[in-house]
């Protein structure tokens, strides 16, 4: 192993003798690191958070890094330390984006948005194509919702489809959850995606056009997965979880005044595809305009911080002032959503701050280096490295925010912006393969429908693993001409 010996002065290596390990250490350092972080999480149950900033602080000293470049000093020379441009770095670009993507999420959740579209679509469709009404509702609903938020409040619509046909829930449930994983996966505002983004500096207008194009012939083979595996496997309503979804949704409807007309599907839609048209236009005017008024204009409107926050305000008027809300109701509704925003957010500020480890200690690019003489495109790199992590420690967040800081270097600057998200989709999928009883989701599909561990295996886990490997195969077509 080839080591250098460096010393610094100031705001250097902090005046210490340092041992560097050369390319071959580093590697090892990298190993060590991932390994000690699915040993925490896994073995030793260790917040997520707090295992990601352990092994960061753990990899940046075993790579050589002084406690000065990791934390700074008390007297603060001006130099920011790497702990803090990782943290701050990344929660500035996306803390605002989940902030008031998940607001949003609420308030079409409460004003009873998601039983409205569900029931359109099941009227358009009609009854014998419940399931795959039940699949284009987690699709749309599944865009500004959280992927647990999306099963609790839909999960009523499922159990009453079932009932009505007699057939397996399977048949009706595995569309409508394959709908919220794609798009809690492939999807902004949701916290994967835009985390990578922020990693990888990528538009968000093309990480929204990317993944709808893997997301939508993903979901599809998800979808006829799910009609193969309800037809064969009969599972029945769970009659215990009828009667709290009763309660529940009695709750609700008492929350958001139970006398309110069903909200317009127009209006849904309206709320739902503001921001994403709003941020596609931005990204387009980019390639297609030269500078101007007119493009700056569009830039600005399509900006997600705008492009959410007219969405948002748009919601509080169609859905909520206009049908009645008080101003405290809205408020209320808001400051409820943020609650469960606070891990997610942690989370991935310390996988930023691993990221940024590894970038300024010299791991991450020691580990571009050997994957490029691996040869190996980034994109099935990117894939195989979060297929890795999410089947090992459960997390689809920390297997993204992970994959993403040491895929970051692989790209350099000269990569473009389409290719970017690319690789961003390509980490997304690898992030959902597998779930199975090292991940909540498993646990809440399975409880929430009343699908037995075994059938669960057999169905919610396979499920996820045709969307990953259909969403990486139509990212690995694209690439082949980016």
């Amino acid at each position: 192993m080839r080591t250098t010996l460096a010393t610094g002065e100031g705001g250097g290596r902090g005046g210490l003798l340092v041992l560097i390990p050369g390319t071959g250490g580093l590697l090892t350092v990298a190993a060590l690191g991932i390994a000690l972080l699915l040993l925490l999480i896994i073995k030793f149950r260790l917040q997520p958070f707090v295992a990601l900033l352990t092994v960061s602080i753990a990899v940046g000293l075993a790579a050589g890094l002084s406690v000065t470049e990791l934390f700074g000093t008390v007297q603060k020379s001006g130099a920011v330390s790497l702990v803090e441009s990782g943290m701050g770095g990344t929660l500035g670009h996306i803390a605002v984006i989940i902030g008031l993507g998940t607001m949003l999420g609420s308030v079409l959740e409460v004003s009873g948005g998601a039983e409205a579209l569900s029931s359109r679509l099941l009227t358009l469709f009609g009854e014998r194509r419940a399931p795959l009404a039940m699949g284009v509702t987690g699709v749309l609903f599944g865009i500004p919702v959280f992927f647990d938020v999306g099963i609790f409040v839909l999960a009523p619509i499922v159990y009453a489809a079932a009932r009505r046909s007699g057939r397996s829930i399977l048949l009706y449930a595995l569309p409508l959850v394959a709908g919220l994983s794609m798009t809690h996966a492939f999807l902004p505002p949701h916290p994967g995606p835009v985390a990578a983004a922020g990693l990888l500096k990528v538009d968000l207008g093309w990480v929204i056009l990317m993944g709808a194009a893997a997301g939508i012939p993903a979901v599809l083979a998800a979808w006829a997965y799910a009609a193969w595996i309800g037809e064969r496997v009969f599972v029945p309503v769970p009659a215990d979880m009828v009667a709290a979804a009763e309660e529940a949704r009695a709750a609700v409807t008492t929350e958001r005044h139970g006398d309110e007309a069903p909200v317009p599907l127009g209006t849904l839609l309206a709320v739902i595809g503001t921001p994403l048209l709003l941020i596609l236009l931005a990204t387009f005017s980019s390639v297609l305009f030269e500078p101007s008024t007119g493009r700056s204009v569009l830039e600005f409107f399509g900006h997600p911080f705008v492009a959410l926050t007219i969405a948002l305000l748009l919601a509080y008027w169609l859905l909520g002032i206009r049908r009645g809300w008080s101003r405290t109701s809205l408020e209320q509704v808001s400051t409820a959503s943020l609650k469960p925003v606070g891990n997610i957010l942690l989370v991935v500020g310390a996988g930023g701050v691993f990221g940024a480890v590894l970038k300024g200690s010299g791991v991450a690019q020691a580990l571009a280096d050997t994957f490029a003489d691996a040869g190996l495109p980034v994109v099935v790199l990117a894939w195989l490295i979060s297929v890795v992590l999410r089947v090992a420690q459960g997390s689809a967040t920390v297997a993204i925010v992970t994959t993403a800081g040491i895929v970051a270097p692989m790209l350099g600057d000269g990569v473009s912006q389409p290719y970017g998200a690319l690789v961003i989709v390509a980490i997304s999928a690898g992030s959902i393969f597998a779930s199975h009883v090292n991940d909540g989701g498993f646990w809440m599909v399975a409880k929430y429908f009343g699908i037995p561990e075994r059938v669960a295996l057999r169905s919610w886990t396979v499920l996820e693993s045709v969307l990953s490997v259909a969403g990486f195969g139509v990212v690995g077509v694209l690439s082949l001409f980016l």
